[in-house]
């Protein structure tokens, strides 16, 4: 006869929450910004999906090729993120052969970053679906709106700096 194995329920110990006013927050934009952002990475996702890489590999290209011979620290403090976080990722790019990454001239602890041809091609690949969605959303906008939406996305940069590097960021 087959004995049942009673399972002990834990209760897991939730942080307290800070009392919100629900009339006052915005859901339509936030819901936007949502699907927004879903779609906005969807065609650089399937194009990641193909050669094995996702999101955390487009950031890191992305930047690196924006910002040729940038420092392995400029790259943390531009993605916010721990050494560990990127150190998966930044390997399987150079490996792949899109990264290299070479002393400094000057200061040979220094690691900078630059895109291989490979690199540079993946990165304009996987932003050349981007643009095209932003000047289709934007196509039939006055040039002052286009100035509006940009300066509505620069204020809505920055993260809390009391917040900490997020471990998992990069996943």
């Amino acid at each position: 006869m087959a004995r049942a194995t009673a399972v002990k329920s834990v209760k897991k110990v939730l942080p307290p929450m800070p009392a919100v006013d629900e009339a006052q927050i915005d859901f339509e934009t936030i819901e936007l910004l949502f699907f927004a952002y879903r779609d906005f990475v969807s065609d650089p996702d399937a194009i990641l999906a193909k050669i094995g890489m996702g999101r955390a590999h487009h950031r890191v290209v992305y930047f690196v090729c924006r910002n040729p011979g940038m420092m392995v620290t400029d790259l943390l403090d531009t993605l916010q993120i721990t050494k560990q976080s990127l150190a998966r990722v930044l390997k399987q790019l150079i490996e792949s052969g899109y990264i290299r990454q070479m002393a400094g001239a000057k200061d040979r602890r220094q690691r900078r970053l630059y895109p291989t041809l490979a690199g540079r091609e993946l990165a304009l690949a996987l932003s050349e679906p981007q643009s095209r969605r932003i000047a289709r959303a934007m196509e039939d906008m006055m040039p002052e709106t286009r100035s509006a939406v940009k300066e509505f996305l620069r204020r809505m940069r920055g993260r809390d700096e009391n917040l900490e590097p997020i471990e998992s960021e990069m996943d």
